[in-house]
């Protein structure tokens, strides 16, 4: 995979994704940028969850599930000195449907310690919990 970021002034870059997407990425006022784009940290934890959120659908689909809702809420830590990178990343799974709690935590599984390149590319530490109807799951992930 390749790619090319393009420096567009001040703070400010953008790109154009290998499958065509636009991507733009700045830095706040008080360090120089406009707020025009998302910051880098910002991206990074989005893709974090998005990888994982692919790959419980792809998992719970094979399974002959489908949720009725999916959201996660992502939180993450970062270290105080620069260069300021993530030592911790918690995600929790909020999912809503017919889905059993096992099929659910082995989906949760396999993401976590196969299948997600993004967070497997990371030096953190990534926690996660989960909840269906929002019931909070009793099990350490």
């Amino acid at each position: 995979m390749e790619t090319t970021i393009k420096w567009t002034g001040k703070m400010a870059f953008s790109s154009v994704t290998p499958s065509g997407h636009e991507i733009k990425m700045d830095a706040a006022p008080e360090v120089g940028g406009e707020n025009t784009g998302a910051r880098p940290t910002e991206l990074l934890l989005n893709a974090v969850a998005g990888c994982t959120g692919i790959d419980i659908i792809m998992i719970l689909r094979k399974m002959r599930l489908d949720p009725t809702s999916f959201h996660m809420d992502v939180k993450g830590d970062r270290a105080e000195v620069e260069p300021k990178r993530f030592t911790k990343i918690n995600i929790h799974y909020a999912l809503e449907g017919e889905l059993p709690e096992d099929k659910v935590v082995r989906a949760i599984q396999l993401s976590k310690d196969k299948y997600c390149s993004v967070s497997h590319s990371l030096n953190a530490e990534i926690t996660v919990s989960y909840s269906i109807n929002g019931v909070n799951g009793e099990q350490n992930l």
